[in-house]
Parts: structure tokens; C-alpha cells; sequence
């Protein structure tokens, strides 16, 4: 499932969206996701959307529920505190009366570990890997920013917040109303759902999977000139059998696949940020095909490396 299945669900009229605010004073996830949501409200009107803001304690209190959602989001602090067992039943309870919903910085764990997440990919900060019990583990944690599988949205938090909410705005509502919103924040590029939380591989598997961070970092550092992955193994000290297994085992890929990927997601960083033009932007990212980087590159983002850079060229 991916965000773009949602443009349906942006025809409901109106939408109605919670937003629970579970955090415990001001938190940059929180701001990140109401003020696009707010913004958006203002310019589609009541009629198309709705936006609910409502503490935690106050929304178990009532119990506030008979009332429907189309999409429900727990967002909390950037640091984990733990939720008490009715608490988080309760919880869980009335984000299940939403069609969609999720959660934002650290109460993602606290969805984890209600089970609700078993199976499926899911974007949890990097500092609370180390609060992931064996029962956190049936979770897919993924390195991105944000993950929507399974009906469930998940997002690591603080500045990702932004591009998560107007990523989801787009995929909701169109390009050009994400460009009216990102108008009005002062905001120039949103990151992409694949793009990865830089210390999040390192957090997870530094100790552990020393091999695997290494064979990632070398990968990092070889965009333009990519290595074959017999290098790659043979560099970090191990079989390209055992590379291939830790990558599918931890990772859920295979070493080209996921090297392609970060690949591309430079490719799209540049086509965004920099003036160079497709084909330089194909060179540095190790394509010496045009053809062959704007058939992957649609692959991965389900648009052409000219249409990327028109979008960003269009004005708002």
C-alpha cells in the first residue's frame, strides 16, 4: 500500500482529520504536523476538511468516541515515555474508529508495542531503538523518514514531521495544493518517504551488525563510481553470500536493490536542490544510461527525472 492510494480518500467531504496531541509541552513533531494540516484547512474550507486537535488525557477522559475519523495520528514528544497499559488500550481503541491512522515521534513505540504493528513497515525514531523489546522486533522497523503500510502511518518525528504531513497532503489533495501550503510555510523542498534517518542503521546495527553498517557506509560514499557487490563484500571481510543474507535478513532487500535505491534518492536530491542538468544528474548518481536512469528513477517514484525537476520548476 502507498500514499498514493489515498487521493480517493481526499474526495470525502468533508475529511475529518484527529490529531492527538500526546506530548508533554512544546515538541517539534507536533508543530510539524499541525501547522501544514491548519494551513490547509484555512485554504480548502470546512466543507473539504476538518482538522481536530485534542490533548490525550482529555480525549481518553471523555472517551470521546462514537465520533469517526477518516484519519486519526498520535503525536508526541521527541523523547519515549512509557503509557500505561489502559492508557494505550484506550488509545488504541479510538485511533481503530479512524479508517487511517498512525502515529508521529516517539508514541509510534507505543503503538508497537500494543502489537498493532506486527508485520508491518514501520518508522520508528532512531534514539528509542534501544527501548524495542523481542515483542518490538515482529514490527518491520525501516531506516525512512515515514512508512504508511497496512493502513497504518508511522513517522520518526521532529523535522520529518513537516515533509510526512505534506507528503500526505499531496497524496491527499494534489500537487498544487501542497505547493499553496509549502507557499505559506516558507518551505522549499519536502524529503521523500525512502529518504533514510542518517544514524538510524548505525543506532540499530553499529554494535550488532558492524559488517552490514560498513557495507551501507561504503555504499554512501560510491554513488558516482557504484562497486559491484563482490567488492563490497570482499571490503568489509565477508562472503557475498553472507552480505546478500544480513542485507535481506535486516534490511528486506538485496545489496544492488538497496544501493540502487540510495542511488536514486540522491539522484532525486539533486534534481530538487541543484541546476545540473538530467543527464549530469544521471553521471553523478553512476548512470552512463539516460534511458536506464529514467526507467529506474520511475520505478522507484512513479514519475520521469523530467517531470521531478518540472515539478519543481512549476510555481506555486
Amino acid at each position: 500500500m502507498s500514499l498514493n492510494s489515498l487521493a480517493s480518500l481526499g474526495q470525502e467531504a468533508p475529511l475529518r482529520m484527529l490529531l492527538i496531541d500526546a506530548g508533554r509541552g512544546t515538541s517539534i513533531s507536533l508543530a510539524g504536523v499541525v501547522q501544514p494540516w491548519q494551513v490547509t484547512a484555512r485554504l480548502l474550507g470546512p466543507d473539504r476538511l476538518q482538522v481536530d486537535v485534542l490533548p490525550l488525557q482529555a480525549l481518553l477522559a471523555a472517551q470521546a468516541a462514537a465520533r469517526y475519523w477518516h484519519i486519526g495520528l498520535v503525536v508526541g514528544d521527541e523523547e519515549y515515555f512509557p503509557l500505561p497499559p489502559a492508557q494505550l488500550r484506550a488509545l488504541v481503541d479510538t485511533c481503530k474508529r479512524s479508517a487511517i491512522w498512525g502515529a508521529v515521534g516517539a508514541p509510534v513505540l507505543w503503538l508497537i508495542q500494543a502489537g498493532v504493528m506486527d508485520g508491518l513497515r514501520t518508522a520508528l525514531p532512531w534514539p528509542l531503538y534501544g527501548e524495542t523489546d523481542e515483542a518490538a522486533e515482529r514490527a518491520i522497523l525501516t531506516p525512512n523518514l515515514f512508512e504508511f503500510d497496512g493502513g497504518r502511518l508511522s513517522c520518526c518525528g521532529g523535522m520529518a514531521s513537516i515533509d510526512f504531513s505534506l507528503t500526505l497532503i499531496e497524496a491527499l489533495y494534489g500537487t498544487d495544493v501542497q505547493a499553496q501550503v509549502k507557499e505559506a510555510l516558507c518551505i522549499d523542498r519536502v524529503r521523500a518517504q525512502s529518504d533514510r534517518q542518517r544514524t538510524a542503521l548505525q543506532a540499530r546495527f553499529g554494535m550488532l551488525q558492524p559488517k552490514l553498517s560498513e557495507a551501507v557506509a561504503l555504499m554512501e560514499a560510491n554513488i558516482e563510481e557504484p562497486l559491484a557487490t563482490d567488492d563490497i563484500a570482499n571490503l568489509v571481510g565477508i562472503s557475498r553470500r553472507q552480505l546478500e543474507r544480513q542485507f535481506k535478513q535486516y534490511l528486506g532487500s538485496v545489496p544492488s536493490r538497496y544501493y540502487l535505491e540510495l542511488r536514486l534518492q540522491r539522484a532525486r536530491q539533486l534534481l530538487l536542490d541543484t541546476n545540473h542538468s538530467i543527464v549530469q544528474v544521471g553521471l553523478m548518481c553512476g548512470f552512463s544510461s539516460g534511458s536506464h536512469f529514467s526507467t529506474a528513477y520511475g520505478t522507484l517514484f512513479g514519475i520521469t527525472p523530467r517531470e521531478e525537476r518540472q515539478r519543481k520548476l512549476r510555481p506555486a
